[in-house]
């Protein structure tokens, strides 16, 4: 209750103790209505509320407090129609209040307060996820994360000293920037900014990219329309283990550990012949968890967001900025 509903309250309530007193000894209705006049000028009471409890009062009442209203019981939140709501939605997780309400015939509010206040609920969007993993597929996923953790053991920047990942991703002449990435300041009242949907644009350019903790140490670029290949990428192989000679001296010596997900050109026979061939160790990766490929998670988000809203004339230019994104970075 807020202060002016207070005051008002009180000055009704005294009022009301003022007639009371005044009818004591006698005094009529209209003596007691010039009498509060002259002391609360525009907030005294009508004649019509002094005749009110001055009747009262003779009547032998005391209490200077209304009496309580009975008012309508509040009945569509009980129990049992919170039962029925919860039941609803237990059945179907996607019931629409207004289906509800009309099964339960409840109105459109009092589904929504049982909803919010009484079963504490809220309605939310799926979550997106790359693939419902079976079982078999989450035991595997616990099992290579297990082994990694084992691998680690107390010396974990060793491990990380060898791990060498990569993966391949489009980069486009121009990828529009997100809603997110547009937002500015404006304003309040003013009209909101508009912003057209675009798409990216064809030109593309396929990047195959190498990195360890230290930085990057390969990019392999293939124009729109070839395609990776086993073959392709036994290639880009043979080229990061030249790359990873000339830049990171000792670390075949040490031992290259590969990490890179189930793409098929990964898996490929001739790939895994190649991975034998230069003398690397493979780091299994579980199916279908591109949250566990540094790539797909950290490196190339970051790549497409530092590019995104920027357009590139032709190829050269956007692999020059490919290139100068990851100069600033080591």
């Amino acid at each position: 209750m807020n202060i002016t509903c207070e005051l008002t309250m009180l000055t009704k309530l005294e009022h009301q103790c003022v007639i009371r007193f005044s009818t004591k000894p006698g005094k009529n209705k209209k003596t007691i209505k010039v009498e509060m006049d002259c002391v609360y000028r525009e907030s005294a009471p009508s004649l019509s509320t002094i005749q009110k409890w001055s009747s009262e009062f003779k009547r032998g009442r005391e209490s200077i407090e209304d009496d309580p209203r009975p008012g309508r019981p509040v009945v569509a939140t009980s129990q049992e129609n919170i039962d029925k709501v919860e039941k609803l939605i237990l059945e179907d997780g996607r019931v629409k209040v207004k289906s509800i309400a009309q099964v339960t015939n409840l109105s459109i509010g009092i589904v929504h307060d049982i909803i919010h206040d009484h079963l504490n609920m809220s309605k939310v969007s799926a979550r997106w996820v790359p693939r419902m993993l079976t079982q078999l597929q989450k035991d595997m996923r616990v099992a290579r994360c297990s082994d990694v953790i084992d691998l680690c053991g107390e010396n974990d920047d060793a491990v990380l000293q060898r791990i060498v990942t990569g993966d391949e991703t489009w980069v486009h002449h121009y990828g529009p920037e997100s809603k997110q990435e547009s937002m500015q300041w404006h304003i309040k009242g003013s009209a909101h900014p508009k912003k057209f949907k675009v798409v990216p644009s064809a030109g593309k350019v396929m990047a195959t990219i190498f990195w360890d903790c230290e930085g990057k140490l390969l990019i392999d670029y293939k124009e729109k329309g070839v395609n990776i290949t086993g073959q392709c990428y036994t290639n880009i192989l043979r080229q990061l283990k030249d790359a990873i000679k000339e830049k990171r001296r000792g670390k075949l010596t040490k031992g290259v550990l590969l990490l890179c997900d189930n793409a098929p050109v990964h898996t490929a026979h001739i790939a895994k012949a190649a991975i034998v061939e230069c003398g690397f160790e493979t780091a299994t990766h579980p199916p279908y968890s591109p949250d566990l490929a540094p790539s797909d998670f950290f490196l190339c988000p970051n790549l497409k967001k530092h590019l995104r809203g920027i357009f590139f004339s032709d190829d050269e230019a956007l692999k020059a900025a490919v290139e100068e994104h990851f100069y600033t970075k080591e």
